[in-house]
């Protein structure tokens, strides 16, 4: 048996196809709106407990920060969103071959792009 294996440790070198990055990133993005929830739901108790406290919401979220956390927060949304609805179609039966999944996840990249841009239109 072979004891002494080539291991290839280093990230960059490691060439993954499309469809593996989408899967990370809708993987990461899950993860990001799962936490970023406890945010959401801070501010949503927080502005219902009385006048006062939605003034101080509402002035946070005015804050250029609150605003770039809002922004993350919305763009894994969208992403999510998109390559959730790609899975979707895929249990379908469409888009499960080798090609269709790489342009399945090329087009999941693209439309996400362009929602990300006019979420960070509408919001800033």
């Amino acid at each position: 048996m072979k004891t002494q294996r080539p291991v290839n440790l280093d990230l960059r070198t490691i060439k993954l196809p499309v469809t593996a990055y989408t899967s990370i990133l809708h993987r990461i993005s899950g993860v990001v709106l799962f936490l970023g929830l406890v945010l959401l739901l801070l501010a949503l108790q927080q502005s219902l407990a009385s006048e006062e406290g939605f003034l101080q919401v509402k002035q946070y979220l005015a804050h250029p920060l609150a605003k770039f956390v809002s922004f993350g927060l919305l763009s894994a949304l969208l992403y999510h969103l998109v390559a959730g609805i790609r899975h979707l179609l895929m249990d379908l039966g469409l888009g499960e071959t080798l090609e269709g999944g790489k342009r399945g996840s090329k087009a999941v990249l693209v439309i996400s792009a362009v929602l990300i841009v006019l979420a960070g239109v509408w919001l800033w």
